[in-house]
């Protein structure tokens, strides 16, 4: 693994993860991406999965130290998206909010609902940038949240590697760092939302506003506090689950990578069709 990007480097596809589904790759380049937003969470890492070209980026930085909430969610996806990223795979932990989608179940929802507070989760604010210009206010359509191309690609790879997921369902994301009270638990799953987490928005909205595909793929590592009945879920619980799981997770990952369509006409390559936004290199 180099320090440094010696020359410029692109990337076709994103995965906004751990390092460890990055770790067993023989060749990374890590670069460091400047944003008119600031500082993405850590260096980029691209290197190369079944001859597609891949930029990992650790979304609470490599060494684990960035809450749901400090992250800087628009610095993320703008770094991919300078290197030529329009796919991005969202591997996340997630607490499960029905009994039958215990530990170790892999969701790929079609729907989000945010329930975070004060999360900067648009490009289109009509504020100044830092280097020069101003975006439009651009409203982008979020009736379906996640690429149904990436979705397709996803449970298929999944099928392929023996582990059935869950096609379909609403991921509700909450603020954290803290864990959900039984009481918004049970006001959570009341409402059929199908698992919990606190890094899915504002990824896939600020993909979609840079024209980007999102694919979310949650890992239940819990049954959240409403649903099962012992002293809740704890911190230690999450890691070690989805440590057990990691490996699995990788080669759903890299299958999925590998089956990602070249050309996309999807969606989400349409979002910014007839929009003037304002936005250098978008």
């Amino acid at each position: 693994m180099s320090e440094s990007a010696a020359r410029p480097v692109r990337a076709e596809i994103g995965v906004i993860g751990g390092s460890g589904l990055y770790a067993l790759l023989d060749d990374v380049t890590e670069v460091v991406v400047e944003t008119p937003y600031g500082a993405p969470s850590d260096a980029v890492f691209v290197g190369e999965v079944a001859g597609r070209s891949v930029a990992f980026l650790p979304r609470h930085g490599r060494d684990h130290g960035l809450p749901p909430h400090r992250i800087n969610y628009r610095a993320n996806l703008w770094a991919l998206h300078s290197l030529g990223v329009r796919q991005v795979l969202g591997p996340c932990a997630v607490g499960g909010l029905r009994e039958e989608y215990g530990p170790g179940t892999l969701v790929v929802p079609d729907q989000f609902v945010d329930g975070t507070d004060g999360r900067q989760q648009t490009y289109y604010d009509g504020l100044p940038l830092p280097g020069g210009g101003r975006p439009e206010v651009v409203h982008v359509s979020m009736a379906d949240p996640y690429c149904p191309d990436g979705r397709q690609v996803a449970l298929a790879a999944a099928r392929d590697c023996a582990w059935e997921p869950v096609d379909g369902g609403t991921l509700v994301v909450i603020g954290g760092p803290r864990f959900s009270t039984r009481a918004e638990s049970r006001w959570f799953a009341g409402n059929g939302w199908s698992v919990v987490g606190m890094t899915g928005h504002p990824e896939a909205v600020l993909a979609r506003e840079l024209g980007v595909c999102y694919t979310s793929l949650a890992l239940v590592t819990d049954l959240d506090a409403g649903v099962e009945s012992g002293e809740g879920v704890t911190h230690a619980e999450v890691l070690e689950v989805f440590g057990r799981n990691v490996d699995r997770l990788r080669t759903v990952l890299f299958k999925a990578l590998e089956s990602l369509p070249a050309a996309r006409d999807c969606l989400c390559s349409h979002a910014l069709d007839g929009l003037e936004t304002g936005l250098p290199g978008v």
